[in-house]
């Protein structure tokens, strides 16, 4: 019934940071992203993350010292190292540092996604979505992307499909748009809390036995919306 996971990523290059959020959400693993060491520790104490994607080389310091310094305060879950050097000392200092595998930029999506699962599952934090669930009127198979209402499949979008994962994962917790804007979209400048509004309404016709009567997706007035059991 749950995601696979979160996976923070500790990337200051904003092309391949939004890229690979965006991989990783299809994938689906909830998201969260940021640029710089001292943003990656606040978002590790908030966030919990199952698994870290940490550059080494960062705005405010070096993704080395970061990861000696988060086995130091006790964050035990896997991290991934990407670095643009390719020396064998590089690679010995990053593992030595407390990290669980080292990437060479540049590296294929499919490989990054390989390390990632062998990673997840040795550390146990690897969640798979076993079959369909029932979510209100719909069931749902998060890892096919399909959902279907009265034995009819409906066109669903990953955006879509990844908002409604995130809300399972977290059901009978309050979630903010905020939060829902930084972990499902990743936060675009462009992009505005009305347009979680709008995806809810949608999954909302989907899902709910009466639109206009939530009782599964409920919005909870001034901090966001929460998903129920039925």
């Amino acid at each position: 019934m749950s995601i696979r996971g979160t996976i923070l990523l500790v990337e200051d290059d904003p092309g391949m940071r939004m890229g690979l959020e965006d991989n990783l959400r299809i994938e689906g693993y909830a998201t969260a992203s940021v640029q710089n060491c001292r943003d990656a520790r606040r978002a590790i104490r908030e966030r919990q993350p199952d698994l870290v994607i940490l550059d080494r080389m960062l705005p405010d310091g070096d993704g080395v010292e970061l990861c000696r310094h988060l086995r130091t305060d006790g964050f035990l879950q896997p991290i991934i190292m990407l670095t643009a050097k390719g020396e064998e000392m590089d690679k010995v200092v990053g593992l030595e540092s407390g990290a669980d595998d080292y990437l060479v930029k540049p590296f294929s999506l499919r490989e990054l996604l390989a390390r990632i699962n062998a990673n997840m599952r040795r550390s146990g934090a690897w969640r798979e979505t076993d079959g369909a669930v029932r979510v209100g009127a719909a069931s749902v198979d998060f890892q096919r992307h399909r959902l279907v209402r009265d034995g009819q499949e409906i066109e669903c979008s990953a955006r879509e499909i990844a908002l409604l994962r995130y809300l399972v994962e977290r059901r009978g917790q309050v979630v903010s748009r905020d939060t829902l804007l930084e972990v499902v979209w990743g936060r675009p400048q462009d992009i505005a809390t009305r347009t979680v509004d709008n995806f809810i309404v949608r999954l909302r016709k989907k899902i709910e036995p009466d639109p206009s009567k939530p009782r599964i997706l409920l919005t909870v007035h001034g901090s966001g919306y929460k998903l129920v059991v039925d």
